[in-house]
């Protein structure tokens, strides 16, 4: 068991690179269970690549990442069990309908009754009359809404959502950041990658922007978008 303080998520050390271009440059990051990290950057910062390392989905060519005082390996998938993660790619089956989608993410974290999870979280998206449509019939928002819900399953403890407010309409937003406000828990942590600052700045205890795949920005939120928006703009310049 790791210490009562321990982070949830300690990542040492980060690197990774494509080719010429350095996605990671020694990026370290600790998420207590509270936190919820705005992660911010200009594109082909290194963003999504951090959130995929952190996932395990990822194997980063330096550094490590412990999630729960676990470290994330290949040779360890359980590890991976606390995670709960939003991608580009929803992860959804589109042969099979929306419940069975779910149903089948559930069996995979061995649930005790994971019909009757899947029916509260896609109600909790305002999805449960479309439970028998597949992907492919929903708009894109509601396809947005349903891989949210997907991740949201086994009631993970470290979530992680790359620009989970994409394609929704005002009033999904609105849905979503009210689910995230609930979703923040003393036993939990996120990390919200997102271009506008706007969307999720009232959920974050903490911001990070990067630059070149390294930290231009670590802290505490501020307490003024406005005056942080300077900030950002001198550091996304470098």
């Amino acid at each position: 068991m790791p210490p009562a303080d321990a982070p949830l998520v300690a990542a040492r050390g980060l690197a990774r690179r494509y080719g010429p271009v350095h996605a990671l440059r020694g990026v370290d990051l600790d998420l207590h269970p509270g936190d919820v990290l705005l992660l911010l950057g200009p594109n082909g910062a290194g963003k999504s690549t951090l959130l995929r390392s952190l996932a395990g989905l990822l194997r980063p060519q330096a550094g490590s990442v412990m999630v729960a005082g676990r470290r994330l390996s290949g040779d360890d998938p359980d590890a991976r069990r606390p995670i709960g993660l939003l991608s580009h790619q929803s992860l959804l089956y589109d042969e099979l309908t929306l419940l069975e989608n779910l149903v089948l993410a559930g069996r995979l974290y061995d649930l005790p009754d994971p019909r009757a999870r899947a029916e509260t979280v896609l109600a909790r998206q305002a999805l449960l009359e479309r439970k028998d449509d597949r992907p492919r019939q929903l708009s894109r928002g509601m396809q947005q809404r349903a891989a949210i819900a997907r991740a949201l399953m086994h009631d993970p403890t470290l979530l992680l959502l790359d620009e989970p407010f994409t394609g929704l309409d005002a009033v999904a937003g609105d849905r979503l950041r009210a689910l995230l406000g609930e979703l923040r828990t003393a036993e939990r942590a996120m990390v919200i990658v997102t271009h506008h600052a706007s969307e999720a700045w009232d959920l974050a205890t903490r911001v990070g922007v990067l630059v070149g795949g390294r930290w231009g920005y670590l802290g505490p939120r501020p307490a003024d978008l406005a005056a942080f928006h300077l900030t950002y703009q001198e550091v996304a310049r470098g």
